[in-house]
């Protein structure tokens, strides 16, 4: 008779089948965060919505894109596509078009008449929106899907702030705005128009307010003094752009000078020209590179034939005649005068030297504080010295941009719908960015960007027509084609069939893969391959 062994044998492979050596580390599958995404101030995921787009799920594509930004249409016209300048594509051939096939989206969405879904269970919460723009639309939208009951109140007789007092039509054709403002509205968003606030803690408790956010636009404009015969040639830019918006345009004569270098100052000039100018100039008293107008605002300028003065100021204004004078930059690059003076022609002059919001009403408001330039100090969620008070887009310290804006709305609705369920929120810790240098981009080839068409500049001028038209469906799909998918898995199999162990399971459709860890040596040839680091290979467990 065999007796057993008294002491089993150890168990060398740990539970696992392995076929090969012992592994040392393994493969995971990891989502990073592509640039486009990290780079937009209106906090869209970007590339999800490609993918949408890629795969001819344009209604998809485009909820996708609303869940984060409601104006899509708007933003594939106005936006500077910040997004295209980190875009990974640019350093194999060209950035993807990607506010193109925003713009592809949401008119998509106009024509084939996509809704918003209603909101589902109400919260029983009120909020005070004080500002129609982009900040305080966005918030509205957002809170109102959240189950919130939202008011705005606004100075003005329309909504949208300047989306359509301060961009003129052939940027953004005023039916589009329409449009898409009546989309958002439609989903039981309140608005009382012509209502200038002036006590806020009276308007919040007559109201039953349990908070408010403070959403004012920058429509008051910084004034200069210069001396001159008939002070009423001298325009506000601001109100210039609104009254022409308005369809009343005042009478500028056929030379206009523009001093400031900002995009209102470029589209005061591009307007001018609109309006029958022959001459329309740009008066600024630094550098091209110092200007704080996008490039491509002045080159579409210049290419309407308006002309830029760089490193002037002007001193006197005597129309027809304009007395400037030269400036040199100093070594810290500030513009000094130098004594050097010259006449311009000029019938009109419009000053475009920045614009400050109306945040007075705030002074009484305790615990309020503002910085120098009197904007509303705010902490991270958004909120004033004042509890329940937020405040967000031209109101706050930011750059002023209708995508700032609406990211602003954006998370100072996710801020109040916290505050007011008592929490205090999650903050989540962002992956890393799938930046150029770590991408294997074997998989791509060389493909150029689609252009959109533009008129030519003498057709750009005659009217207020859109300068640039969009994308068809089938140059919308080559666009998102494009995308690297940088940092998440595309499925491209390329894992799969560099495994030489069979580790890499296909999971179907949209559901990407596992590894199966009983087959997996932790070669990394999976790792290597991946062309847009979707595995990343981290150190064996236990």
């Amino acid at each position: 008779m065999t007796l057993p062994d008294i002491t089993s044998l150890p168990d060398l492979l740990h539970g696992r089948s392995l076929t090969g050596p012992v592994r040392s580390s393994r493969p995971i599958y990891r989502d990073l965060l592509p640039p486009c995404n990290v780079s937009c101030p209106a906090g869209e995921n970007i590339q999800a919505w490609l993918a949408h787009v890629e795969a001819g799920l344009y209604e998809q594509a485009w909820r996708q894109l609303v869940a984060d930004n409601p104006f899509p249409s708007v933003h594939g016209r106005v936006c500077y596509h910040p997004c295209e300048g980190s875009c990974n594509r640019a350093e194999l051939d060209s950035a993807i078009s990607i506010h193109a096939v925003e713009r592809f989206l949401g008119d998509s969405a106009l024509e084939r008449g996509w809704e918003f879904p209603r909101p589902g269970k109400r919260t029983g919460k009120r909020v005070l929106i004080i500002g129609a723009g982009p900040s305080g639309l966005s918030a509205a939208y957002h809170l109102t899907m959240r189950g919130h009951d939202v008011e705005i109140r606004d100075s003005g007789s329309e909504p949208g702030g300047m989306m359509r007092y301060g961009i003129p039509a052939y940027r953004l054709p005023r039916d589009v705005l329409s449009e898409e403002l009546e989309r958002i509205f439609a989903i039981g968003i309140r608005l009382t128009a012509n209502h200038k606030v002036i006590d806020l803690e009276e308007e919040r408790r007559e109201g039953g307010f349990d908070a408010v956010f403070v959403a004012v636009g920058a429509h008051l404009s910084k004034r200069v003094d210069i001396p001159a015969r008939d002070a009423g040639r001298i325009l506000d830019a601001v109100a210039f752009l609104k009254d022409v918006a308005a369809g009343e345009p005042p009478v500028i004569g056929k030379r206009v000078a523009v001093y400031g270098g900002g995009n209102t100052a470029m589209d005061a000039a591009r307007t001018a020209r609109r309006l029958g100018a022959n001459e329309a100039l740009i008066v600024y008293r630094r550098t091209r590179a110092q200007m704080p107008a996008h490039e491509e605002e002045a080159e579409d300028a210049e290419r309407e034939g308006v002309r830029i003065n760089w490193l002037k100021t002007i001193t006197a204004f005597d129309a027809p005649e304009l007395t400037v004078e030269a400036m040199e930059i100093d070594e810290r690059g500030v513009p000094n005068p130098t004594g050097r003076f010259e006449q311009l022609a000029a019938d009109t002059v419009i000053l475009a030297l920045g614009q400050e919001s109306d945040t007075g009403f705030l002074h009484s408001v305790p615990g309020v504080e503002f910085s120098a330039d009197g904007t509303v100090k705010v902490s991270e969620s958004m909120m004033t010295g004042h509890l329940g008070v937020f405040a967000g887009g031209d109101a706050v310290p930011a750059e002023r941009t209708v995508t700032v804006g609406v990211g602003h709305g954006k998370k100072a609705a996710q801020h109040i719908d916290a505050w007011l369920a008592g929490s205090h929120g999650v903050e989540k810790t962002k992956p890393r960015t799938a930046t150029f240098d770590i991408l294997h981009l074997w998989y791509f080839g060389d493909t150029q960007r689609r252009l959109q068409t533009e008129l030519a500049p003498e057709e750009r001028v005659a009217d207020f027509s859109e300068v640039v038209a969009g994308l068809s469906a089938e140059e919308a799909v080559y666009e998102a084609a494009r995308c690297l998918s940088c940092g998440n898995c595309f499925e491209c199999d390329g894992c799969m069939g560099a495994c030489p162990e069979n580790a890499v399971v296909k999971l179907g459709p949209g559901q990407r893969y596992r590894f199966d860890y009983d087959r997996c040596t932790g070669c990394g040839h999976c790792f290597e391959q991946c062309p847009v680091h979707a595995i990343e290979i981290v150190p064996e467990e236990g």
